[in-house]
């Protein structure tokens, strides 16, 4: 593996950071976004038990944004569950917003270096050919082993860069698709939630004489 970053030159040095740099994201990724993390089964049912229970003070409050990603949108529409049902989603939406820009985080940073890794190796590339013709102006080409290190850069690079940007866009896109689905059960269930306290309050201002 030393014998093929010295083959291929100094842009090896930045492609096996970005390699770096992009299996950290990916592990941290991975780890981020678990759904029991981010959306723990049975929190809406947590939260209606404690409403009926009449235990949902302001210190419960905390430990349920403090819980989760879902939590934290929860407890947004909790702080206004005695206001409108317009007030309590819009409170949830808002918080949903950072929610999924946390969710979202190093995703771009992964998709840059999915971008830029190709092209890294396809600068390797025109350097090494360069270096070829530059030999072949002095030399000739009647030795083919005076040509050998250009081409050799020139394949080395290659095929390093798109070896760091095909599972680099493959992650990227996977993790995409992974938040657009967690979103999309968090939402269902920040709906479920202002359904169910909403229609409590409605059917106990319903019952008031």
């Amino acid at each position: 593996m030393l014998d093929l970053m010295k083959a291929g030159g100094w842009l090896m040095v930045p492609i096996l950071l970005c390699s770096v740099a992009a299996m950290a994201i990916v592990i941290e990724r991975f780890w981020a976004l678990r759904r029991k993390r981010i959306m723990p089964d049975g929190l809406v049912m947590q939260i209606w038990e404690l409403q009926r229970s009449d235990q949902l003070d302001e210190q419960r409050i905390e430990q349920i944004r403090q819980g989760s990603a879902l939590g934290r949108m929860l407890a947004a529409g909790l702080v206004n569950r005695f206001h409108a049902r317009e007030v309590m989603k819009e409170a949830i939406q808002d918080t949903g917003r950072h929610v999924v820009s946390g969710m979202e985080r190093y995703l771009s940073t992964l998709g840059t270096i999915a971008a830029v890794t190709p092209l890294l190796g396809l600068l390797g590339t025109v350097i090494g050919m360069i270096d070829v013709f530059a030999v072949i102006m002095d030399a000739g080409v009647g030795d083919p082993g005076v040509l050998a290190g250009g081409i050799s850069q020139a394949l080395i690079t290659t095929a390093a860069g798109l070896s760091i940007a095909i599972p680099a866009l493959m992650f990227h896109r996977y993790f995409l698709s992974r938040v657009d689905k967690l979103v999309v059960g968090m939402e269902e269930q920040a709906l479920r939630l202002i359904e169910v306290m909403q229609g409590e309050r409605e059917a106990a201002d319903g019952e008031t004489p």
